[in-house]
């Protein structure tokens, strides 16, 4: 098995042997890059440098790896994750120079957990779409099929990882941006309930709903970096004070008398049979296990699409509004006055999809169209989440599709926005709710990935973890890679 295939389990014993070092860790992912990312494009800015300067220091400490089941693995942030002395961008031209002074927490956290950051990752800008194709410097590839999307908007994560550039990658996740990619590069990808991980330090995009989660091989090595991750701080005021348990110890691969929920409106019009068909296949995999499988029904599923875009776009044009080209990015040159600066600044700064989402989201806040729009989407919201609430009263997790067909060609769907939003319908729900979901591989469908959702009760990752890794012991689907 190659270095980069490996479980961060294995990876630890290895270190603790001394069967291999930091430094080669370090160096066999660099090569990875070199071999794979001219074609992928999952890299915005690579810390060659700093990563091996980083691998030395780690290499000398004593006793290394013991308490730290991170210690010496190189990863990747996506590029809305700030990091200190890193360029952090967005993938946007308007932060294409943004030098941060300081670390998100999260990037504070896997650095005190020993990990090596290899560097940022590509995204759409700002986390607005599904395919990277918003990304003002480069489309990201799906590593099994080069002419298909990596998904969105943490498409570099997802890529990374199915390419085996680094063992994880921290990804944000709005309205699917880790679920969606991770479906169509066949990893798995975990959304915490919002506010158990801390927001501070990663830019903004809609902040009710915005939540870092970990992209991984398999579902043991997502335990181990939600296990790093997870947990209050105080310069978060959404941050959720609550125990962490540890939840690796849920992995135990039992699921029986576990009752599963499966909405009729998950598996209705515009699902791809074939994806319709891995996923109940998957479903008598958990029957065959002792898990009681039955359908219910989720009704206003059908507003969930409407009642994000208002609702993220709203936050968007507020939390955008900083970008003005007076305090830091990329001020426009020669202006007239301060307002043609705003005006140039955030012309040239902004791309096409966040021009638009501002737009959406400053009319349905404007005055006269708040009650009719804004106002009125809160209150879908509060039902959306009702359903979830009344679904959780019998049941233990929720499973359905994480998106509703495999993996689109790069340009299939360029000026179809709406298209783009529909994709997003199955993982929509779960983020208007805040509750936790992990997308998992569950099949194929002409040699691209199929992913299955498995969404939980609040700060309840171990029972959604632990449902995961059930399916993922009795199956193989995890262990397939693409071949490059």
């Amino acid at each position: 098995m190659a270095l980069h295939e490996w479980r961060l389990r294995d990876v630890q014993k290895q270190l603790e042997q001394k069967e291999v070092s930091v430094s080669e860790l370090v160096d066999h992912s660099l090569a990875r890059i070199n071999q794979t990312d001219e074609r992928i494009k999952a890299f915005i800015t690579v810390d060659e440098e700093g990563a091996r300067s980083q691998a030395a220091k780690l290499d000398a400490v004593a006793g290394r790896a013991t308490d730290k089941p991170l210690f010496g693995l190189p990863i990747g942030l996506k590029d809305n994750i700030v990091t200190e002395g890193l360029i952090t961008t967005c993938a946007s031209q308007f932060l294409r120079n943004y030098n941060p002074i300081y670390d998100s927490t999260v990037a504070s956290k896997l650095k005190d957990a020993g990990t090596i950051t290899m560097g940022k990752l590509n995204m759409d800008e700002f986390g607005m779409g599904g395919s990277s194709e918003n990304s003002s410097f480069h489309v990201t590839r799906n590593p099994w099929n080069e002419a298909y999307v990596a998904g969105g908007s943490s498409s570099g994560s997802a890529a990374a990882v199915a390419a085996g550039q680094v063992y994880f990658a921290l990804g944000t996740d709005t309205g699917g941006s880790i679920r969606q990619p991770a479906a169509y590069c066949g990893v798995v990808g975990l959304k915490p309930t919002y506010g158990l991980v801390s927001r501070f330090g990663v830019v903004a995009f809609a902040s009710s709903f915005d939540q870092v989660g970990p992209i991984t091989k398999n579902v043991e090595d997502a335990a181990f970096a939600l296990q790093a991750i997870a947990g209050y701080d105080k310069s978060d005021t959404t941050s959720a004070n609550v125990t962490i348990p540890d939840y690796s110890k849920a992995l135990d691969g039992n699921v029986a008398g576990l009752k599963i929920a499966v909405p009729r409106e998950y598996l209705g019009e515009g699902v791809d049979p074939q994806v319709k068909e891995a996923i109940q296949q998957a479903l008598k995999q958990y029957e065959s296990m002792g898990a009681v499988v039955e359908e219910v029904s989720m009704p206003h599923t059908e507003y969930a699409v409407a009642t994000y875009y208002l609702l993220s776009s709203s936050e968007a044009s507020s939390n955008l509004a900083r970008f003005d080209g007076v305090r830091y990015g990329v001020r426009a040159e020669n202006p007239d006055n301060l307002l043609d600066l705003y005006l140039k600044s955030r012309s040239e700064g902004f791309g096409p999809e966040v021009k638009r989402r501002i737009m959406l989201g400053t009319y349905a806040l404007s005055s006269g169209y708040y009650d009719a729009y804004y106002l009125k989407a809160q209150k879908v919201r509060t039902l959306i989440k009702q359903d979830f609430d009344q679904i959780f009263e019998k049941y233990d997790v929720v499973i359905g599709p994480t998106v509703p067909k495999p993996a689109f060609k790069v340009g299939d769907y360029q000026g179809d926005p709406l298209t783009m939003y529909m994709n997003d319908i199955c993982t929509i729900p779960a983020s208007l709710s805040g509750v936790p979901a992990i997308s998992i591989p569950c099949g194929m469908v002409d040699g691209l990935p199929i992913g299955m959702q498995i969404i939980g009760k609040a700060f309840d990752e171990s029972t959604v973890l632990k449902v995961a890794h059930a399916f993922e012991a009795q199956t193989n689907y995890h262990q397939l890679r693409p071949e490059l």
